[in-house]
Formats: C-alpha cells, structure tokens, sequence
C-alpha cells in the first residue's frame, strides 16, 4: 500500500506522507528541491506534466497535495506569502461586489481591503462577526463574500462559522476563512460549510520562522480552476525551495501544536490571575465569553493570546524590555515565543479609529506562545509584570 492512498491514516501521518514521493529515479525518502525554472519538452505536444516553474514545480506539487489532503480540499495552491494568498482570492471578484468581513481581522488583511482593492472597485464592510445577525445585516444585493478569521487578530473573538455559514447560503454568497491561527490540525473550515480556505503558511504550517508563503485550499471545482489561473497568471506562486521548508515543517506540525498549546493554557492562566493584567484574550480559559463555542468547531485552543496590561504603554514597553524569552517581533506560529504590540506593530496600518473600533488599545500586547518549557516562558513573563513600577 502507498501511504498516500489510505484516506484512513491519521492526521500526524499524513503530515509525513502525503505527497510528499516524488523521487521515482532514487526512491528519495525526502521530497527533492527541482529549482530548475523550466523542464524541457518530448516533442511539441508532450512533457513529464511540467514546462515552467511559476506554472508548476514538483516541489511545490508536493506541498499542494499534503496541504488539501490536511485541509480536507480537492485542490491547493501554494503562493509566495499570506498576502498573496489573500490577493488570489480577491480576484474572484470584480468592480462592485461586495464583501463583509469583521472589523478586527489581521491588520495587513485590513489593509489591502480598505487601502488597495477598495480603489480597484471592490466595497467592503467591517462589522462585529462575533454576532452572525451583524452579518446578516451588512448582507446587499451585490455582495459576494463573507469573509471569515477565526479567531480573529489580535483579540481572538470566534466566528461561529456554520451561522455564518448559513447567512451566506440565504443569500447565495461564498465564504472564505483565514485559518492560519490554528492550522488544520486544530479546525477544518470546509467541515462547516466553508468554501475556500486560506494560510499564511509562514505561521503554524512551516513553523520555524524561516520561509514567508501562502496557500489557497478549495473544495469546488471552478473555484480551483479560477485560483489555479490566477496564481499562474499573477505570478504569485512560491519558490521551490520556499514550498520544500514549509513541506519540512508541516512533518512535525502535530507535536508542535501539542507543545504549542501546553505553554499557551499554562500562561494564559498565569495572566490571568497577575494583578498587572486587566484582560486576557484567550479561547482556551473557561472565562472567554466564547469558549463553549471555541470548542465546537476546534479541536483545541492554539498558542495565540492577547492581554491589556494594566498601565498601558508604559506599562507594556517595560514587559518587552523585560522579559527574555519574548523576543519583540511580529508574526507567529514559530517554535520560539514572540511578543509584539498591534498598535504600532501588526495593526499599525489601520487608522486609530479602525483600531479603537476594533478593541485594540495601547494596553494590548499580542503572545505567540513557542515550544519553550510552559515553566520557563510563565516565570519569564510573570517576572516581566511583577516589576511594573
């Protein structure tokens, strides 16, 4: 039996296998790097099912067929950062359609909706998707998508996507989920009824701060031809040696979102009863307001936090300074932990109202919880809020 043919396999096996054989000539155990950009031809009407990189690479095939296996899709396309990822599925849209989106998604995404496609003809709209009613609400005529990230950058609000879901259904519109916080391994959009999913496949999917990429996983079949197009005709897809580190990564994605979450419940509980905090954002404790929701649609609650330290900037620059196994940085999802400020890091590109609107103050501090002992990151950041003068 080929690995790749036993649908049955669990999920942490499929990370290993899936795709992955494609080294008929030394039976590689290892996916092999093909950097070359063109691949000639048998005759004029004949290839080995490539011609040109940016069009296809066995390497990148590889990384497409485990991605849509794990997602549960028919077909991925692997794209060069998260953002060119977002700007492939944009262009399944033209000139006044309309898409619904929350008013606290990741700030880039905010960025290229309100200050780039909104010039290009596209009109959006940011409500607070918490409460799929305010979703229904924005629903018009010409609009076309819903677009989901659950849950949400920086403040982890969940999106009960099935409601969501279902608004979009009633009003025959496509919904497309940013699942990058939580990877496959922990929530699969499309068994709620979601049409595309995306990834920043720099975060938890590579997860070793090392390679920038993207992906687009689809389950129908126009929508897969049309992205496909797009990423061939935009020039969007990632390099060969890009798709190899993050096929490398994915191997290990299992017990790194196991480590992951280990370090993340161990210090969210630790914010949470420090007298510096006033206001953990994490799915994960019994006191978020939607954790009974969190966990009907994921299988865990992630290593992705947010606080509001009481003392506000003040407050929050002494704990970047402090604390030693944070580095100060953006992103996320790698094996080291991060912290990061969304008011002039991650989220500086939206405006103070946007932000405000939003729930992000100068007393938020964004956590990427790594793979580090739980005991050594909770001392570090308790010593970092114990010394608050």
């Amino acid at each position: 039996m080929h690995p790749n043919d036993n649908e049955q396999l669990s999920f942490q096996t499929r990370c290993i296998h899936t795709g992955v054989d494609k080294d008929s000539s030394y039976n590689s155990v290892i996916t092999p790097i093909y950097p070359s950009s063109t691949f000639y031809w048998d005759d004029l009407n004949t290839t080995k099912g490539y011609d040109y990189t940016r069009s296809g690479n066995p390497t990148r095939t590889a990384l497409e067929e485990n991605i849509a296996a794990l997602e549960g899709g028919i077909q991925c396309r692997a794209t060069s950062t998260g953002m060119s990822a977002i700007t492939t599925v944009l262009h399944l849209f033209q000139p006044g359609d309309h898409i619904i989106a929350a008013d606290d998604i990741y700030g880039g995404t905010y960025r290229l909706f309100a200050e780039v496609f909104t010039r290009m003809g596209i009109e959006f709209s940011f409500v607070k998707m918490g409460d799929a009613a305010n979703v229904q609400a924005a629903v018009k005529p010409n609009t076309k998508c819903i677009w989901i990230e659950t849950p949400s950058n920086p403040l982890l609000n969940i999106v009960d996507m099935a409601a969501v879901v279902a608004v979009a259904k009633k009003a025959g519109v496509i919904t497309i989920a940013d699942n990058t916080f939580l990877s496959p391994y922990l929530q699969r959009p499309f068994e709620f009824g979601v049409d595309i999913v995306i990834h920043s496949t720099t975060k938890y999917l590579n997860g070793h701060s090392d390679v920038v990429g993207g992906c687009v996983v689809t389950r129908d079949k126009e929508h897969a031809e049309r992205v496909a197009f797009v990423v061939n005709a935009l020039g969007l897809a990632c390099s060969p040696f890009d798709a190899w580190l993050v096929l490398r990564g994915i191997k290990t994605l299992g017990p790194r979102m196991e480590a992951h979450q280990r370090g993340a419940l161990a210090l969210a509980e630790m914010l949470d009863a420090h007298s510096a905090v006033e206001k953990v954002y994490f799915p994960g404790l019994p006191t978020h307001p939607q954790h009974e929701l969190a966990k009907t649609q994921q299988s865990g609650f992630g290593a992705m936090m947010s606080f509001d330290v009481n003392g506000g900037r003040t407050a929050a620059e002494h704990v970047f300074k402090t604390a030693k196994l944070f580095s100060l940085a953006e992103s996320l999802g790698g094996v080291e932990s991060l912290c990061e400020y969304p008011e002039t890091m991650s989220h500086a590109s939206m405006s103070l109202e946007a932000r405000r609107e939003a729930g992000i103050t100068e007393k938020t501090i964004r956590i990427s919880v790594g793979i580090e002992s739980p005991d050594d990151i909770v001392a570090d950041l308790k010593h970092a809020l114990d010394t608050i003068a």
